[in-house]
């Protein structure tokens, strides 16, 4: 059956569809979060991974970093998919691809598998992270600007939750059979990637301006500000996958905690940062993504400055509080970075001579292409922060030193944020078929 829907110049909801946009809404949140926890699979399957595998702390961080590259680098087919296919389509499909990757670990998981075996199917659940990209670029489009910070914060909270919940998952597994069981963490995700597969199938729809437009995506990659704010990206995103995958193996290797002690406060950061993404696009849907960026890279420079006292002193309590601290405010950065998208292309529509539904059109189209772009670069930044920890903790035992870079560059992301998007409005100049035009039209100073 055929479910595609259009859409106006000024997004479902001025048509009256609010509720199609809410329930594709819903079951895209639905496919999001079983992707996320497929993709973040192997943050918790190292924590079964005892003496018996084999497998040293630096190799356990080299399989955590092999799922988030490929999962940043699939991001980019996952969003012109889109484009292609169709939302529904293209949701139902990427949701049963979780099957492959998820069924592998299942059969591999065990002592005496080789270590090659193990990079190879950590690769594949990369394929969880592309779900975000496609997920992303079709939910933009079924919201009006007023409402994208708060659609697209809540769609990307809601499949962030599934980084926790799948740790949790593993908590129980640990807690009750004990940390020789890691196929029944496995076997509680087979059947869920199917309900979320078939409720895809039945409760979503395809968007026809999202699937008609294959030439966005090619001036989204020429267009600067998409690799600004993947730049950015990199800072928020990249530091919220790349803590949720390593803050299990960094408090059993610098701190000595059991598996078990490790699972019950591995999932409480990722959750937090999670369940603030939400509040980050609304906020920034009130005061400006780029003030709310700004202020959420210098509070991460106050926590991680905290986290680095923590490893000198050698404190639990502190470390643990610094760096969840650094969760919650990734998670809001996260919101606040991604609703500044839509609003820079807008604004660029107006620079470009626009106005009225033409600019939101314009804005709409570019948006939607950029936001994979922008998630692929930012998922990046969490293989750089595993292989930051990784080298950290070859070179020293700890991972003081890899913190000291992560201080180094959110000082450099405010930096960018603030010259680029928050220096005072400047008059831009109209086209030559505008020069009579009474008011300038604005910078990007209020995105």
């Amino acid at each position: 059956m055929d479910r595609t829907v259009g859409t106006g110049g000024r997004g479902l909801l001025a048509r009256g569809g609010e509720r199609t946009a809410r329930r594709n809404l819903l079951f895209s949140v639905l496919s999001e979060h079983v992707g996320f926890s497929v993709w973040s699979l192997w943050s918790v399957m190292v924590l079964f991974m005892g003496p018996r595998y084999g497998v040293d702390p630096a190799g356990k961080f080299f399989l955590i970093g092999t799922a988030t590259f490929v999962g940043a680098l699939v991001r980019i087919p996952y969003t012109f998919a889109v484009a292609r296919f169709g939302g529904r389509n293209w949701t139902v499909f990427s949701a049963l691809l979780l099957l492959l990757p998820t069924g592998l670990a299942f059969a591999v998981m065990e002592p005496g598998t080789s270590y090659t075996t193990f990079v190879l199917v950590a690769a594949l659940t990369g394929v969880g992270g592309g779900n975000f990209a496609s997920s992303m670029t079709n939910i933009n489009a079924f919201f009006p600007l007023r409402k994208k910070g708060w659609a697209l914060g809540l769609n990307a909270g809601g499949g962030n939750v599934g980084v926790p919940v799948v740790q949790l998952v593993g908590l129980l597994v640990i807690g009750t059979a004990g940390a020789v069981h890691p196929r029944i963490v496995l076997g509680v995700y087979l059947p869920l990637i199917v309900v979320a597969a078939v409720c895809a199938a039945l409760f979503m729809d395809n968007l026809a301006p999202v699937r008609n437009d294959t030439g966005a995506a090619k001036e989204a990659v020429r267009a600067r500000h998409t690799w600004i704010v993947a730049f950015l990206y990199v800072g928020t995103f990249g530091s919220f996958i790349g803590y949720s995958f390593a803050f299990g193996l960094v408090l059993q290797t610098q701190f000595g905690r059991t598996p078990l002690q490790a699972a019950s406060l591995t999932f409480a950061g990722p959750l937090l940062g999670s369940l603030v993404r939400p509040v980050g696009g609304s906020l920034a849907d009130r005061h400006g993504g780029a003030r709310i960026t700004l202020w959420t890279f210098a509070a991460m420079a106050a926590a991680t400055s905290v986290v680095i006292y923590a490893s000198l002193i050698e404190s639990l309590a502190v470390f643990l509080a610094g760096f969840i601290g650094l969760f919650v405010l990734s998670g809001l950065g996260n919101g606040s970075t991604y609703k500044m998208i839509p609003a820079i292309f807008l604004a660029q529509g107006h620079r470009e001579g626009l106005a009225g539904e033409e600019a939101e059109a314009y804005g709409r189209r570019l948006s939607g292409a950029a936001m994979g772009l922008v998630g692929a670069v930012g998922a990046l930044g969490g293989l750089g922060i595993n292989l930051a920890f990784r080298q950290s903790f070859q070179a020293s035992g700890t991972g003081t030193a890899a913190f000291a870079a992560f201080l180094v560059f959110y000082a450099a992301c405010m930096g960018v944020t603030r010259a680029v998007y928050l220096r005072r409005p400047a008059a831009v100049p109209g086209t030559a078929e505008h020069v009579t035009e009474p008011e300038p039209r604005p910078g990007y100073a209020k995105v």
